[in-house]
């Protein structure tokens, strides 16, 4: 398998190929750089539409030439110019047309250094993507391999297969698994003579039932053929979501796995509200796995290959 890396002429390029190494040293797999050429539509007028095609092809070439030196020499790359009438196109068409296991994007640079900031072709690919879609922070400077796996896990449907999954890959790439929930509490509005301990009560019942739900997840770990070499589970809380993702510690060489949401498209990602607002406050790399992604991975994750 593959994984597909999106190049740009600009800071991201960086970012997105150390996380790139990062996880294709972990997993072992190849990366095909890809840099997308966007075509004219409609053409324009011959020699200027041409000229102008050229300098986007060359450019093209430059950002994977750069994108090339920042990788270490132990990781293979193929290098391939793509044309298509957008970014996100393109690198759908491609992703579609290779065994591709994960494409990896950047952040914006428009957002803060040390987050994960959405621009439009990973805000496309996070509503369209068919293979999970991985999210470097602004200004990520890698490590040289992953070091823990972080599932965010709402004991909801589908949050038990995610949590196999992020298991499958961790026990893959030698990396302890961690089960995170997620509690927001925003400021309480006392009325009727509630007072303050009404929603201490909510959040207090809500997490005791989450604590549950994590346990019964990992026995279903626990019960794997390959199981990852530590688990762990912990639950964050905060006033808001950069405040509950805050209350849980980050080690470098953290990956965080989240889930796409269970009113979208089965076969591709489909990035919810929740799992939005996880996404954009998080200060590790991000991977964001499509349902059906999820649910084929905890099945190999349960019968690996030679299994009956």
């Amino acid at each position: 398998m593959t994984l597909l890396v999106g190049v740009t002429h600009d800071e991201r390029c960086a970012a997105v190929v150390h996380l790139a190494a990062q996880l294709a040293r972990s997993a072992g797999e190849d990366l095909l750089l890809v840099a997308v050429v966007p075509t004219s539509w409609p053409p324009g007028p011959g020699r200027v539409d041409a000229e102008f095609r050229r300098h986007l092809a060359a450019s093209a070439d430059a950002a994977l030439g750069r994108a090339r030196t920042l990788l270490p020499d132990d990781v293979p790359a193929r290098l391939v110019v793509h044309h298509a009438r957008s970014a996100a196109a393109g690198l759908l068409e491609v992703a579609e047309g290779e065994s591709t296991a994960l494409v990896v994007l950047g952040s914006s640079a428009a957002g803060p250094l040390g987050r994960v900031a959405l621009g439009s072709v990973a805000d496309r690919l996070l509503h369209s993507s068919p293979v999970p879609v991985a999210l470097a922070t602004r200004g990520y400077r890698g490590e040289e391999r992953v070091r823990r796996v972080t599932a965010a896990y709402g004991a909801t449907a589908g949050g038990d297969d995610l949590v196999v999954a992020a298991a499958g890959v961790a026990a893959r790439v030698g990396a302890p698994l961690r089960v995170a929930s997620f509690a927001v509490h925003g400021p309480t509005i006392v009325t009727a003579g509630a007072g303050f301990r009404a929603e201490d009560d909510v959040v207090g019942t809500w997490v005791g039932e989450v604590r549950r739900a994590q346990q019964d997840v990992l026995a279903r770990v626990a019960g794997l053929p390959v199981v990852p070499p530590s688990v762990d589970t912990v639950v964050g809380q905060g006033a808001d979501w950069g405040a509950a993702l805050g209350d849980v510690p980050w080690d470098g060489g953290d990956v965080l796995v989240v889930g796409s949401s269970a009113v979208g498209p089965v076969a591709r990602v489909f990035l919810g509200s929740r799992a939005s607002k996880v996404v954009r406050h998080s200060p590790v790399p991000v991977v964001v796995v499509p349902r059906r992604s999820a649910v084929s991975l905890a099945e190999r994750a349960g019968h690996p290959a030679g299994a009956s």
